[in-house]
């Protein structure tokens, strides 16, 4: 059987009705089940209903975005039984991965990336932060431009701009607050960027702006007892594997502040002898991002019964 990894995603694939194609198949029910009990609401009618405006809130993307990855997960394990020999997630969706490979429970993790989201929304306000995607230049001359245009707002000013998503070889995210990324949009185009496009979200994830979050982040997870992974998860804000709690808490504290290296993690994966990466859960972003990072490697994607039997078939 070929060697494969699951890759989970992060926010912005959210849609409403993004688990209607699973009907009523159990095992996603039960997932829906449990992750309404552990945030006290109905998650499922949430999902089914939205509005897309309410799925769009950072304090709902994330616990929904983490469901329906795990519920898309354990359909996969139910109805194949296959384990991948690997497991990643981009940004948010490092936390899927934790509750695949068992470190995190679904009932732990759904109300975890809720604090997490409402954390990261209280330390930088609604229209203080931005992000941007930067498209056609690579990312060394995105990073340096973006420390140009930092020091360029002159010492003691709290204008920043910086590289946070390493998502594919000529796509980079920036973040940072308003005026910073504006201005960085603005010299990256000049230096020879293809594009840079401004990204509907409510916060510069990833970027220093984030540290209070991920302070307070520091403290919930201190209370959370983590179980020893089942399945190897490659972290992404150092590309390394760990089995050690405080290490994996260390990593994910860490990952609220610090860039998202996902391009050196679907070569880290490549470098385990793995060639197909399967995006499990809702979108094809980061199948997408697999085939632009390396042209060798397979990108799949389990979202719905019909991707999931088309992907059986891939791996047989």
């Amino acid at each position: 059987m070929t060697s494969f990894a699951f890759v989970f995603p992060g926010q912005g694939s959210q849609s409403v009705g993004m688990l209607d194609a699973w009907g009523d198949h159990p095992v996603v029910q039960q997932t829906l089940q449990e992750a309404s009990d552990a945030l006290g609401e109905d998650v499922g009618a949430l999902i089914h209903a939205g509005p897309k405006e309410a799925l769009a809130l950072t304090t709902n993307t994330q616990p929904v975005m983490l469901v329906a990855a795990v519920a898309a997960y354990r359909a996969w394990m139910a109805e194949t039984g296959l384990q991948p020999s690997v497991v990643a997630g981009h940004s948010l969706g490092e936390y899927s991965a934790l509750v695949a490979s068992g470190v995190l429970t679904l009932a732990q993790a759904a109300p975890l990336v809720r604090f997490r989201a409402a954390a990261m929304q209280e330390a930088v306000p609604v229209g203080v932060g931005a992000m941007a995607a930067i498209l056609g230049m690579d990312a060394a001359k995105v990073r340096a431009g973006c420390l140009e245009v930092t020091q360029s707002f002159g010492a003691g000013s709290v204008e920043v701009a910086e590289a946070v998503n390493f998502n594919d070889p000529m796509q980079t995210v920036i973040a940072g607050t308003k005026a910073g990324v504006e201005k960085a949009c603005e010299h990256l185009k000049a230096q020879g960027a293809k594009r840079a496009l401004p990204l509907p979200v409510s916060a510069p994830f990833h970027s220093s702006l984030m540290k209070p979050a991920a302070d307070k982040l520091r403290e919930k997870l201190a209370g959370l007892t983590l179980a020893a992974p089942q399945i190897p998860v490659l972290n992404n804000v150092d590309v390394l594997v760990e089995t050690d709690p405080d290490r994996i808490r260390d990593a994910l504290y860490r990952q609220a502040f610090q860039p998202v290296r996902w391009v050196e993690c679907v070569q880290a994966i490549k470098a385990r002898g793995v060639n197909t990466l399967v995006e499990c859960g809702p979108g094809k972003v980061l199948a997408g991002m697999t085939k632009r990072i390396d042209a060798e490697l397979v990108g799949a994607v389990v979202l719905d019964p019909v991707t999931l039997a088309e992907t059986k078939g891939l791996l047989a």
